[in-house]
């Protein structure tokens, strides 16, 4: 009696020994591990693959002059004024200067909208939008958006900074027929770029998202909510102080389109 009261109930763990419940644990830790790195190790090599089948973008200021002259526009157009380029950062790309041309985490979330059929998750940098403009106008599906990250990645490390925002600046759409910086701060409010004032910045922009819905000559409310959301975002990223985006609030739409038309001088 006393030796069969001794033996191992089947739950008991002989020492020295695993657990079978362990075991398995074990090896189902190890399979997803394997995984991973599986799936690490195809999803570079299928960036590598991407980046060799691409084109170079040593030609992205030839495609520039090219879009310009298509719509009238100035070429090259200025330099990204400061006050333009941070609204345009903190909104589209608060990353930008930080960032490999992509950013990992929308670009998966991108891939998985689309396998989903969920659309379009949004989440582009600005690299990934210019590349857009310059080499995929107007094309659409997970082809064109892998396309759109590897040229995203060549821009980044092809281009400084300041380049890539005149560059984009020269070839966006701003609405009201305006295209490139140049002349949507002209038209819109008869300023040279370099002389935009804080809520001018912010509502231009606010625009490259919605050109034609958020014109603010045609749908000034729209307008005006998009420079709200831009102002909101200088905030957040401590380019502007709050009280001074609420007294930039205070001034009408009106008296920023007050003096729409060309430049003078």
């Amino acid at each position: 009696m006393q030796r069969s009261m001794q033996r191992s109930m089947p739950w008991e763990t002989q020492p020295g020994r695993p657990s079978r419940r362990g075991g398995r644990h074990l090896g189902v830790v190890r399979k997803i591990l394997l995984a991973l790195v599986t799936l690490f190790l195809a999803c570079v090599l299928g960036f590598g693959i991407l980046l060799l089948v691409t084109p170079s973008v040593a030609n992205a200021r030839q495609l520039a002059q090219r879009i310009d002259h298509a719509h009238g526009a100035p070429y090259p157009g200025v330099a990204a004024p400061a006050r333009f380029a941070a609204a345009l950062e903190a909104t589209e790309d608060h990353r930008f200067a930080s960032e490999p041309g992509v950013d990992p985490v929308a670009v998966l979330r991108v891939i998985y909208g689309a396998v989903a059929g969920q659309g379009d998750e949004g989440g582009a940098t600005l690299y990934q939008q210019l590349a857009k403009m310059l080499y995929t106008p107007g094309q659409s599906g997970l082809t064109a958006k892998a396309e759109q990250v590897a040229l995203a990645v060549k821009l980044k490390y092809s281009y400084s900074g300041a380049e890539i925002l005149r560059l984009y600046g020269d070839v966006v759409y701003f609405g009201h027929g305006f295209y490139g910086l140049q002349d949507a701060s002209c038209g819109y409010f008869g300023v040279q770029p370099d002389q935009l004032s804080w809520p001018q910045a912010a509502l231009l922009a606010g625009l490259v998202q919605g050109p034609t819905a958020d014109d603010p000559i045609d749908h000034p409310a729209a307008g005006l909510a998009r420079e709200q959301h831009v102002l909101g975002r200088l905030v957040a990223v401590g380019k502007l102080s709050q009280s001074s985006a609420d007294a930039y609030l205070k001034v009408p739409l009106s008296k920023l389109l007050a003096h729409a038309g060309a430049c003078h001088g």
